[in-house]
């Protein structure tokens, strides 16, 4: 029932190539940057892992987290709802030659479709992206004389993603906006790895304030110190 690892490079050592990796946040907030950097550092180390396909929210900014990851062309695909967010140049530049795929999903979709993984529902109508390119190929239906896109749930080989505090069974609980789509991803990945700034013993969390229940978690490393990724991109940071 320990569920927690020694190292940050020892939490990522399962994830392969070609794995499907959601990892959290909402531009900076609840993004696993250290998780995200360990990854990286495996990969110019051995090689692995690369063609991933990632699911996260934006296509990241700067040179640092998921923008780091992309640039490193670890990632073969990613499927986000904003790929234009504040500096988003190196996921922009290798997508316009080719060399990055992209689905695009509205924000709303986004979460639900992850959601539905968590929650073994294989796919859901909703009315957004009817009408649009986003649409094509999909099953259209009509319910009460409104036409609905059937879309369909994401999940994933690995989670990674960001937490406040846990306790050693993996229970969960974040710092304010830091959920977004963390505890959505936990539910929806076969593996799901958590970085968080305290670990506490079992019952050192009141049961009331858990948000993600440890069942959904596998894996959980301590940063008592985490980088936030827009002060990173203030300073001008690159990793590596």
């Amino acid at each position: 029932m320990d569920k927690t690892v020694g190292s940050l490079a020892e939490a990522v050592s399962r994830i392969g190539d070609g794995a499907h990796v959601m990892i959290g946040g909402f531009g900076g907030s609840g993004a696993p940057i250290e998780l995200i950097h360990a990854l990286i550092d495996r990969y110019r180390a051995t090689g692995h892992p690369k063609d991933l396909t990632v699911i996260n929210n934006n296509a990241g900014n700067g040179h640092v987290g998921l923008a780091a990851l992309i640039e490193q062309r670890m990632v073969k695909k990613l499927i986000c709802s904003f790929p234009r967010s504040a500096d988003p140049k190196v996921f922009t530049d290798l997508y316009l030659a080719g060399e990055i795929e992209l689905e695009l999903v509205p924000q709303g979709t986004l979460a639900e479709r992850i959601r539905a993984g968590g929650a073994g529902i294989p796919a859901f109508y909703t009315p957004t992206a009817y009408g649009t390119d986003l649409a094509r190929g999909k099953k259209i239906e009509e319910f009460d004389g409104r036409p609905y896109v059937q879309e369909r749930w994401l999940k994933a080989d690995v989670a990674i993603v960001k937490a406040y505090r846990a306790d050693r069974h993996g229970n969960l609980v974040y710092s304010k906006a830091a959920r977004n789509f963390n505890p959505l991803m936990c539910m929806a990945a076969a593996h799901t790895i958590v970085q968080v700034e305290e670990i506490v013993e079992p019952g050192g969390i009141d049961p009331e304030v858990v948000v993600t229940p440890g069942i959904f978690v596998q894996s959980v490393v301590c940063v008592t110190d985490p980088q936030q990724e827009e002060d990173l991109n203030r300073q001008g940071a690159h990793h590596p």
